[in-house]
């Protein structure tokens, strides 16, 4: 039999087309200027996102909102101030520093100040919010750093960082330096109480909702008794220092927070009662007799139902104010908040934190 084979020019052909096959399969050399340029775009893009998810958008502004940064010895931090129409440079407004938790921002993604809607209450009541946000990379999920002693001190790290911040708020908007406030939520909570143990003579009140005591890290979440309130109070009271004083704090605590179980604010009440005791003749003896008053509001048009305390002086000395709210986990609770911290069946936090600290400026 005669086997027929292709003519030479087809063959010819047919081993061309293999052989472009064959190299083909191999990968090809980029040429340095086109992988130069891929990473300077996929660099670009992971700043700007970062930036986004950070310090938010342009269009996110809002009127009277501006944008600052704080540097010091200790650092630099980035903030937002809130201006309301009331605001003429001459009148001093009240300030509330609102200061974020972890996963959250200031004012960029996930911000407090969209949780919080500081905003619009301050438009109505004329008051200053100022909105600090974490440095990029200081934490693995934004967290501020409470429970690292070294950021527990007056005059160093972030307690120094916010409290600058404070003060140039007061500096630049003329407000008032009797009623600078602070409130925080999670490790923003954690900053917050640190910030009125170290800086008691700048935040004239303290708002907690979902944090704990100072000086939390040393307590055992197995064994919490080992560690008691008044032990983590003495500390509390040695950073006031020669400043020592009564600064009011109000408590706001989900019963269902996993996070942040109830335990933690019951110790938060126990411990800041021993500060204020400690604060009053350096004796952890009572001496303040305080009064303990609690009211039970029911749930309503699906409102969680709350348990309100106030503990107070015999002569009406406003001392703790606390709110424990049922079926609520570990959130900022308000009708308006956005975010993913929020109950919006909860009680509104920003309306009553707003109340609590114009009731008590700072002596």
């Amino acid at each position: 039999m005669k086997v027929f084979s292709d003519p030479p020019r087809k063959r010819n052909l047919n081993q061309a087309i293999e052989s472009d096959q064959s190299r083909s399969d191999f990968p090809r050399k980029r040429s340095p200027r086109i992988t130069f340029s891929i990473l300077v775009t996929v660099v670009t893009a992971v700043v700007i996102g970062t930036a986004a998810f950070q310090f938010g958008l342009p269009w996110w502004m809002q009127a009277g909102d501006h944008n600052h940064l704080y540097e010091s010895d200790a650092g630099s931090l980035r903030y937002q101030v809130h201006l309301p129409p009331q605001h003429d440079g001459m009148t001093q407004l009240p300030v509330i520093m609102a200061i974020h938790g972890c996963g959250m921002t200031g004012y960029g993604w996930n911000s407090m100040k969209a949780t919080t809607q500081f905003n619009s209450l301050a438009d109505r009541e004329g008051f200053i919010v100022v909105y600090p946000t974490q440095r990029m990379f200081r934490s693995a999920f934004n967290c501020w750093n409470s429970a690292d002693p070294r950021q527990q001190h007056r005059y160093s790290g972030e307690p120094a960082l916010l409290a600058g911040v404070a003060r140039q708020v007061v500096e630049v908007y003329n407000a008032d330096p009797a009623q600078v406030h602070v409130a925080g939520a999670s490790s923003g909570e954690g900053a917050a109480v640190i910030l009125a143990a170290t800086y008691p003579d700048v935040f004239a009140t303290v708002t907690s909702i979902a944090g704990g005591e100072y000086g939390l890290n040393q307590v055992n979440p197995d064994d919490p008794d080992s560690t008691p309130p008044n032990y983590t109070a003495r500390q509390a009271w040695a950073q006031m220092g020669d400043r020592a004083r009564q600064v009011p704090l109000l408590v706001i605590q989900g019963e269902d927070d996993a996070v942040v179980p109830p335990i933690v604010a019951t110790r938060l009440v126990a411990h800041w009662t021993a500060v204020g005791d400690f604060v009053d003749d350096g004796l952890l003896n009572d001496s303040l007799n305080r009064v303990e008053e609690t009211t039970t509001v029911p749930s309503e048009q699906g409102r969680h139902s709350y348990t309100h305390t106030t503990f107070t002086a015999p002569d009406g000395t406003f001392l703790i104010e606390s709110y424990l709210v049922q079926d609520m986990g570990h959130a900022w609770p308000g009708p308006t908040g956005e975010g993913i911290y929020i109950d919006r069946a909860g009680p509104d936090a920003s309306a009553i934190a707003w109340e609590f600290a114009k009731r008590h400026p700072k002596s």
